[in-house]
């Protein structure tokens, strides 16, 4: 097709790869991104570079590792976005939703901005009003959220589960669900459009509506299988997680070290309910393309920044470099461009949907981007994925406990190292794929553990020279990154 795609990158918060029905999870209810996965390409091994929301967005909208942006842990400032490429090329950028710039309003290279952030914003930004603080406030409403939550008796055995009373409307994922089918019904356009749809969901509060919550309640839900011996497995900084978890209530979740079955069962519930909502709102954007004729000529994006362990291994959130955080879902759906109901194995990351989109659009591509192009899978040519996928995090608010860590994974094994100690992990992904035996010390292992550390060395000592000249240029003034 000779006319530049409009492209509708969908962007939801701390999705788990295992909540599409499509992909395998059978107690999930998804009929609309069922539907992108039957007409589009699903990448089953998609992996993130970061287990959090900040240095994984800059990572994803720059090309580049956090190591070389320097964007290493939440609230750390970010701006600079390979999106003004598109609009060189002659695409209207567009925003709504959730991004996570630092500042929040950053116009990182949109023509257009409507930002939605945290469900519970309580520390950096917390009088920054987005648009649906603004909306909430024309209701005469504001938003649930810790000092609310706190008040009720049982604020700290719901683990962040709680029902959404306000109008169903003002919820956080179906007001940007209502605001970009508002955006697309009424803005006339005559350039391609780039559109990021970022859901704030269901990253916590886990806050479905009560209709919805109360449909997955009665439903039999995977629960965590946790015990003793894993935990006493733990390195030492995630044990200083889940006790710091416990102390600080980060996004209105008041963890528990021994949870019951039945929170464990309303944490999941909540959390798929809030999933199916977002489902719902993917359906209602997909027919607003298709009724302002659109849709034909897009390609449509379906994706999430990072995973939640929902108390696998006896965690709260993300931080930890564990399949249930570092895995997410990408399905990319354009049937007049690439054949659909297609699944691909090999392992990619997060961040090569950079080169992947400006590819698309014929915006030129940096040699330094350290990002690759998915195109040639796309297309059907031969695409042998990645030997190694890497992740890493600096210390965060939750993670207080490690300076710096890195997660080094191949198709059979995984490393978790951290900087400046003698432990970490290592697992084997064949015969232990829930990430439950640690390795690390184990001689039978220590020969793929030097591979592994190897692998790491090497990755640094690549990215050190290829990016040695853009390092000073991944964040820019606000007034220059318009």
């Amino acid at each position: 097709m000779s006319k530049k795609p409009d492209i509708v990158m969908i962007v939801t918060d701390q999705q788990r790869y295992d909540t599409i029905r499509a992909l395998g999870a059978r107690h999930m209810d998804t009929p609309n991104i069922d539907r992108l996965a039957a007409r589009g390409v699903s990448f089953t091994n998609c992996h993130v570079t970061a287990p959090s929301c900040v240095p994984c967005r800059a990572s994803l909208f720059s090309g580049y590792y956090p190591h070389t942006t320097g964007v290493l842990a939440n609230g750390q400032e970010w701006s600079r976005t390979w999106i003004s490429k598109l609009r060189q090329v002659g695409y209207h950028t567009v925003n709504i939703g959730k991004m996570h710039t630092i500042p929040y309003d950053a116009p990182a290279g949109f023509d257009e901005r409507y930002v939605v952030e945290n469900k519970d914003r309580y520390y950096e930004g917390r009088w920054f009003f987005d648009e649906w603080d603004k909306a909430l406030a024309a209701h005469g409403l504001k938003k649930q959220q810790r000092e609310e939550y706190r008040k009720r008796p049982d604020y700290r055995s719901r683990l962040g589960a709680f029902t959404w009373d306000l109008p169903p409307h003002l919820q956080s994922d179906n007001f940007v669900g209502g605001m970009t089918k508002w955006w697309l019904k009424t803005k006339p356009l005559e350039k391609p459009l780039f559109l990021v749809v970022g859901f704030p969901g269901p990253h916590p509060p886990y806050d479905p509506t009560p209709d919805y919550a109360e449909k997955y309640m009665k439903r039999d839900l995977p629960l965590p299988e946790v015990d003793e011996e894993e935990l006493q497995q733990l390195p030492p900084p995630f044990v200083e997680k889940r006790h710091h978890d416990v102390e600080v209530d980060h996004d209105s979740v008041a963890w528990d070290l021994d949870p019951s079955r039945e929170q464990l069962h309303r944490l999941r519930a909540y959390y798929y309910a809030n999933v199916e909502m977002i489902d719902r709102e993917v359906g209602e954007i997909l027919d607003a393309l298709e009724e302002t004729g659109r849709l034909d000529n897009a390609i449509i994006i379906f994706t999430s920044d990072h995973g939640d362990c929902l108390g696998d291994h006896g965690l709260s959130q993300k931080w930890a470099p564990y399949e249930q955080v570092t895995r997410v879902p990408l399905i990319i759906s354009a049937s007049k461009r690439f054949q659909g109901g297609r699944m691909i194995d090999e392992m990619v990351q997060l961040f090569d949907l950079g080169p992947t989109i400006l590819e698309w659009a014929g915006a030129p591509l940096e040699d330094s981007y350290e990002a690759i192009s998915l195109n040639p899978a796309l297309e059907g040519v031969d695409f042998k994925g990645r030997d190694h996928v890497f992740c890493e995090q600096g210390r965060d608010v939750n993670l207080t406990g490690a300076d710096y860590l890195t997660m080094v994974r191949s198709r059979t094994h995984k490393l978790v190292h951290f900087a400046g100690q003698t432990y970490g992990q290592l697992f084997d992904l064949q015969n232990d794929p829930h990430e439950r035996h640690n390795l690390w010390d184990a001689p039978e292992a220590a020969q793929i553990k030097q591979t592994l550390l190897t692998a790491l060395m090497e990755w640094h000592v690549d990215s050190t020279v290829r990016t040695r000249n853009i390092r000073k240029r991944t964040v820019v003034p606000i007034a220059e990154s318009a």
